[in-house]
């Protein structure tokens, strides 16, 4: 009976290696080969969107969609089997995704009317993020996240800012131009500035009066210095992120400073990844990570 117990372990274990994690050949493969039929299954949802295509070629689709939605069925049960508490990958952000990427399909055949959550397939194209763990990629995509995250902060000021700006702008405009120039309610004129603001410019509404459209002018200008500022706060972070993971190379004694792991290991028992390079137990349970 131990035996036994043991080689499901082992076996568990096995899969678990293959479909988390992409430190073995095996891994790799398993990524790659996901990577490429989340890209058929997102062209195929588009290719069934165009009317002409989907009338001439519609069971091909249809018989594509369900072989790829089959295949992911048998994969979000082994992701379920393969760990110790399959409700940690079930209610997780990437599990809720691949629930919701995969019963479309099956609500369809069951249920009339229901062709319309078809589309909600699209959201298999946010899987790719996880299989970016895959080579190298996982440096520069961490990289990334840390430098989004060390600036949350002042991008959540900046936004702040700039919608201060558009209701008190928004108000001016309304006050100034008035309903006969489009601009009915404060509201319609903050969305107004927002599209100016954002250098959007629909066209469906348009100042008249001189100093509206001096006040337009202004807007306009501040909407290229505008656009700038969130894309030099996040560059600035990402810049710093890897001048810090170069010094930490060197220098690791240094705690102050980040360092980009790529390590791939999920631990098996509560499914939490970003473990640092040669980990041997998991950061958040201590469970060991190379059980075999």
């Amino acid at each position: 009976m131990k035996t036994k117990k043991k080689n499901i372990s082992k076996w568990k274990h096995r899969l678990h290696e293959i479909i988390y994690e992409a430190d073995t050949p095996m891994g790799k493969w398993f990524d790659i080969i996901l990577f490429i039929i989340i890209i058929i299954s997102i062209i195929l949802v588009m290719l069934e969107s165009v009317k002409t295509i989907d009338d001439k070629y519609h069971n091909y689709l249809f018989t594509a969609e369900w072989v790829i939605t089959i295949f992911f069925t048998i994969e979000y049960i082994a992701r379920i089997i393969s760990i110790k508490k399959p409700t940690k990958y079930i209610f997780s952000f990437y599990g809720i995704v691949d629930l919701l990427s995969t019963i479309p399909l099956y609500l369809s055949f069951f249920f009339a009317g229901s062709q319309v959550f078809l589309a909600v397939r699209a959201l298999r194209l946010l899987r790719v993020f996880r299989i970016l763990k895959l080579v190298r990629f996982m440096g520069e995509a961490s990289q990334l996240k840390e430098a989004i995250k060390s600036s949350r902060a002042k991008i959540a000021v900046f936004i702040y800012t700039v919608l201060i700006l558009s209701v008190i702008m928004g108000t001016i405009m309304y006050l100034i131009e008035g309903e006969e120039a489009g601009f009915t309610s404060i509201p319609r004129s903050i969305y107004w500035t927002i599209v100016t603001l954002t250098t959007v410019g629909y066209g469906d509404i348009a100042p008249v009066t001189p100093v509206g459209q001096i006040i337009a002018t202004i807007i306009m200008i501040l909407g290229y210095g505008i656009i700038a500022v969130p894309t030099g706060i996040v560059t600035v972070e990402f810049a710093k992120q890897g001048s810090e993971g170069s010094d930490d190379k060197t220098k690791e004694t240094d705690e102050h400073k980040t360092f980009i792991h790529t390590n791939t290991q999920v631990c098996q028992n509560c499914n939490a990844d970003n473990h640092k390079d040669n980990a041997i137990f998991c950061y958040n349970c201590g469970n060991y990570l190379n059980e075999h």
